[in-house]
Formats: structure tokens, sequence, C-alpha cells
């Protein structure tokens, strides 16, 4: 069986483009293996909290030294590596926000990057991710055109998940880009239909793979 985790993360619940192309994703993926277990979890009606002391100081304290306080908090964050350790297939679907990820997306980022846990440090210093052989799809939605020059060079969105994920282990992504929707309800459908098919055809591979 295989485990799937779908994270959302737009503010924008239902009318979010990312969203609809990565359940697009996940459908298909459920269709070809039908005893998958999908996991969702969805920061934009559900975010996580930010960093605070209590979570920083469960990070870093011994666990026996923890307050009650910081074991709440580093609980939380155990859950959620547990989570993306658990799966087999990562599908991310983010929305640019000012060009970047949203700051529910950042939280998440920040509760899994966990020394000794999703990566470490070698003798020499060089990090080395800890959760590795899995798939991730990461669909990007944006209003405008960021994957080709000039929008790429103010996009923090993609170079900044492909470089976190990487950093934990998950160098296996796959980029899916919703872009262009801003510019007129026609554009928005050609960038959702382009995107969709994108999907599919991954999906396809997923299986062939």
């Amino acid at each position: 069986m295989t485990n799937v985790l779908f994270v959302t993360t737009s503010p924008r619940g239902a009318e979010s483009l990312s969203t609809k192309v990565a359940q697009t994703l996940i459908d298909d993926l459920k269709a070809t293996d039908p005893g998958a277990r999908v996991v969702t979890r969805d920061l934009g009606t559900d975010p996580l909290p930010h960093l605070g002391p209590d979570l920083l100081g469960g990070f870093f304290a011994p666990e026996d030294a923890r307050t009650a306080e910081q074991k709440a908090a580093a609980a939380l964050s155990d859950d959620l590596v547990a989570e993306l350790k658990a799966a087999d297939v990562v599908v991310l679907a983010s929305a640019m926000i000012n060009f970047t990820i949203t700051s529910t997306l950042k939280s998440w980022l920040d509760h899994l990057a966990r020394a000794g846990q999703t990566f470490r440090y070698t003798e020499d210093g060089r990090p080395e991710g800890l959760v590795t052989g899995k798939k991730v799809y990461v669909v990007l939605a944006t209003g405008g055109i960021y994957s080709t020059a000039p929008g790429d060079a103010i996009d923090f969105q993609a170079p900044y998940l492909k470089h976190m994920l990487g950093f934990m282990g998950l160098t296996d992504v796959e980029i899916i880009r919703v872009e262009g929707s801003i510019f007129s309800p026609e554009a928005a459908e050609k960038a959702v239909a382009a995107a969709t098919a994108r999907a599919r055809t991954v999906a396809q591979q997923a299986v062939a793979a």
C-alpha cells in the first residue's frame, strides 16, 4: 500500500488553483493504486503555530528537561516529522504570495527541519538529508509567469522549496506549474488545463516506473 501525504497551503480554500490541480494528481494516483492511503494536511484552513520560545526550546532541550509547554510544542513537530517519514509520495500544493511561499507552509517546513531527525551535519560540516527515497510532486500556482525570464529572477518560491526539500533529503522533486492565471479568466482556464494535463502525465509516469 502506498502512503501519500497531501499538503495544501492556499488561503483561497475551494478557489485555490494549486489545490485543484494537486487534487487531480491525487485522484489519478488513487485510480492507479486503489489501495493508496492519503493523509491530507490543509495548512490554509488549519495553520500550524509559528516558531516561538516553547517550540525552539523543545527542539534543543533534552527530552527529560523540557517544560510541559515545550513538550506539547515539540510533540506536534514530532507528529509532523513522523507523518512525512511515513509517506512514500508527497504531493505539495503551494500558492505564491508576494513572490514566495505562504507563511503557513514556511511554518510546516520549520516544524520539519529538525537536526538529527530530518537532517544532520557530517564530520566535515556538510548537511545531509535523512528523509530519502520518496517522490515529491510540487504544484506551484502563480498569477504571473515565473518559470522564464524576467519573472524567474523574482521567483522565491520554487528555488526555496527545492532547496528546503533537498536539505531534508527529498531530492526527487517534480514541479508542476499553474502560471499566468492573473491575466484573464481565459488565461486562468488555460493555465489550469495545462497544469492538469501535466499532472495526469506525471501520474501515468509514476505508474510506469
